[in-house]
């Protein structure tokens, strides 16, 4: 205080007027058609910036800056959905945020232990220090899956960035260690024809919880052994000095490097081929649906209305479970599929969680139900602006913020992250006349613009790169403007 002090407001002022230039430069999406959505998702966009640590010790609260709903506790909607984000317009600072998961693996790799795991880190489901500050255990600790969140976005990371440094130093550990809990936590059960099952975990939704075998659980845990088996691999190959380093600093034996890719290749996914449709678990079908169509608008959201075994009885979801992990790992399931199960799901889902409504806007893209994913983005771009959900005055919704971003960059725009580079499926919502963003990715900035007419690409800096629009791959240079047909 004493520094700034002495260097007065006017100087404090232009740093902060300067910084905000810069991160709207960059983060500014311009909308052209609806000023209220205009307004709405600058407003979250606002918020995001002014919440989010950016040293390395510290995250963003789910209550951001505003209130002391969560006791300022971090969760997995940092990895999840605000990342993701800063991602793709502040890299520097998604790479704060997951060296905060660094900082804090001790911490993580003591609650294993406190778990009965022997090996391996356990990441708490909410925290600021390290230390688990999740009280109900059901719909807390018992939510492995964050494990396999963080190991998700530092790969999500990794193709945006390509920044070995980081890997190197911080995330092969963070990988490898939340791997051997996978490896410890799964069995290979004889009933399941020998496929490698995880039992008694929460997945996303929290109106179902200590369950086997959730969908969402199991892919992802899948994500995690495989990625940190292929980097495991690459690091003996490539880094073989500094992978000595790390397997010896966590003892990490070549047997159970192995055991990753075997869990991988006999990993049990549920699904109802009668129907086409994924189960969220293996029970989850064998119940009666909730009669939502009944349920009183004041008994919502059910959490405050029922006991949890009331709630745990019924096919009831809080917010997305498999549609999420069918947006995170798009390329693992059919557009059927996709079609199917958001229907089904869809009928069954509350959006009692703020986490909800945007996933199902991307996921309505994708599928082409538009009408419906611009419904989804007014619940998602306005949830605090006009308390959708009634309890604002306990702290705005940081994690829903950036689902607004979702809504307009991964659904309208149809951004999917693959190994093959970026993709985009644009489509313009009817009532706007045009939208505009920025996204960075590999050391390049584009700028994306969609009309009615006309979708443009436009590469403001960065060397060559080829993007794919609709299926199709293009070629964007320095300075062209590749121009593409509208809506189709």
């Amino acid at each position: 205080l004493k520094k700034y002090q002495n260097l007065g407001f006017r100087y404090i002022e232009k740093s902060q007027q300067k910084f905000l230039e810069q991160y709207w430069k960059r983060a500014d999406i311009q909308i052209d058609g609806d000023k209220k959505m205009q307004q709405g998702i600058r407003f979250n966009l606002y918020h995001l910036i002014q919440s989010v640590g950016r040293d390395g010790k510290t995250n963003i609260s789910a209550k951001g800056l505003t209130g002391e709903g969560y006791e300022g506790h971090y969760f997995w909607d940092t990895e999840i959905y605000i990342l993701p984000y800063f991602l793709m317009v502040a890299p520097h600072i998604s790479r704060k945020l997951l060296e905060y998961r660094y900082s804090i693996l001790d911490a993580a790799r003591q609650r294993a232990r406190e778990m009965s795991h022997k090996k391996g880190a356990l990441y708490p489901w909410r925290t600021i220090g390290g230390s688990e500050c999740s009280a109900y255990f059901p719909a807390g600790t018992a939510q492995y899956h964050i494990n396999a969140d963080i190991a998700f976005v530092i790969q999500r990371y990794m193709l945006v960035t390509k920044d070995m440094d980081f890997l190197i130093q911080y995330g092969a550990e963070m990988l490898f260690e939340t791997a051997r809990i996978w490896a410890d936590l799964g069995d290979y059960i004889e009933n399941k024809d020998g496929k490698f099952c995880i039992n008694n975990v929460t997945g996303p939704d929290e109106y179902t919880a200590i369950v086997n075998n959730n969908v969402y659980t199991n892919l992802m845990a899948k994500e995690n052994l495989d990625y940190a088996y292929e980097v495991a691999r690459w690091m003996k190959q490539n880094v073989p000095d500094v992978f000595e380093i790390i397997i010896n600093k966590i003892q990490l034996e070549e047997e159970e490097i192995k055991e990753w890719k075997k869990a991988v290749d006999h990993m049990y996914i549920p699904y109802d081929d009668e129907r086409k449709l994924y189960p969220q678990d293996d029970s989850f079908l064998n119940k009666a649906p909730w009669d939502l169509q009944n349920t009183p608008k004041e008994n919502h959201p059910l959490l405050l209305h029922y006991h949890p075994l009331v709630i745990y009885r019924y096919q009831v979801c809080k917010q997305p479970d498999l549609l999420l992990a069918m947006f995170l790992l798009n390329d693992e399931f059919t557009l059927e599929e996709k079609r199917i199960n958001y229907e089904y799901y869809e009928k069954i889902t509350t959006h009692d969680s703020s986490l909800s409504s945007c996933i199902f806007n991307v996921m309505a893209c994708e599928i082409g139900y538009y009408h419906k994913a611009e419904k989804y983005f007014i619940n998602t771009a306005l949830t605090d602006l006009e308390d959708y959900h009634g309890n604002t005055k306990d702290g705005i919704h940081t994690a829903n913020m950036a689902g607004a971003w979702m809504c307009i960059v991964n659904g309208f725009a149809g951004l999917r992250i693959t190994k093959e580079g970026l993709q985009f499926n644009p489509y313009l919502p009817e009532s706007w006349n045009s939208y505009q963003l920025q996204v960075s990715y590999q050391n390049r900035w584009i700028q994306v613009r969609v009309e009615r007419e006309k979708v443009q690409y436009h590469l403001l800096e960065g060397n060559p790169i080829s993007i794919i629009h609709r299926g199709e791959k293009q070629m964007l240079k320095p300075g062209d403007v590749l121009e593409k047909r509208g809506n189709k």
